[in-house]
């Protein structure tokens, strides 16, 4: 992609966003983390605090797709003010951690109790 190049604007990832902030309270917050050689993941934050993320190619991309949602905003970072409103949902913890979440000798998820 040349400098001059607009990034591309993956459509399902845009559609899917879309429909996160939607079904989240109309808005919501993306944090653009880069994970390498994969991408850059997009974890989005509702306005109702549920998590959700998309992973793009580059940050360029990542960008492009922020700008192209309405109601999404970014941040560069995970704040406070952030992570207080992240509320997970039942059984958030134990997809993301895969096999882990099946050991006996890690502690339960603080909202699971």
């Amino acid at each position: 992609m040349s400098a001059s190049a607009a990034p591309a604007k993956p459509s399902s990832v845009i559609d899917s966003v879309e429909d996160f902030v939607a079904a989240h309270g109309g808005s919501a917050t993306a944090v653009l983390q880069p994970i390498g050689r994969i991408g850059v993941r997009i974890t989005l934050v509702g306005s109702d605090g549920v998590l959700g993320d998309r992973v793009v190619e580059d940050l360029a991309t990542a960008k492009a797709v922020v700008e192209a949602v309405p109601g999404l905003s970014e941040t560069e970072h995970w704040d406070r003010e952030l992570t207080s409103v992240v509320t997970p949902a039942t059984g958030h913890w134990a997809k993301m951690a895969g096999w882990v979440a099946r050991q006996t000798r890690f502690p339960r998820a603080r909202n699971e109790r």
